[in-house]
């Protein structure tokens, strides 16, 4: 089964929590990423100070020219809408942006690959692995 990587593993790359060996290890397939991760991963980018922009923004490019990017499309606004709707029925917050991830991986029948098991384990059908 193919592998949708969360920012969380990506960000401890860049902290250096995670060796590239470690990441490496884990399978050929392995660096995919939703449009949602990208864009927090940028976003992480346009929020650091000066000092730490130039650097950060040179390891994220590095991740994205290796990724394939998946979008947000119809099909995963489908299984968000009703992954949602029964989250909210059973009283169950999840953040947005980890709800769309999640429902990106789940509408491609990929597992997750996160450092945040106990974020994304509530999501229904959701097959997370942890690194």
């Amino acid at each position: 089964m193919d592998t949708l990587t969360d920012s969380s593993v990506i960000i401890a790359l860049e902290r250096g929590q995670l060796s590239a060996k470690d990441f490496g290890n884990l399978g050929k397939s392995l660096l995919v990423l939703s449009a949602i991760t990208v864009s927090e991963l940028l976003h992480g980018v346009h929020r650091a100070d000066e000092s730490r922009r130039l650097k950060r923004e040179a390891f994220v490019e590095s991740i994205l020219t290796r990724a394939r990017t998946l979008d947000f499309d119809m099909a995963a606004a489908r299984v968000h809408a009703q992954l949602s709707a029964a989250l909210a029925a059973s009283g169950t917050s999840i953040g947005a942006h980890d709800l769309l991830i999640g429902s990106t991986a789940v509408a491609y029948g990929l597992r997750l690959l996160t450092r945040k098991p106990k974020d994304f384990g509530r999501i229904p059908g959701l097959k997370v692995a942890t690194v």
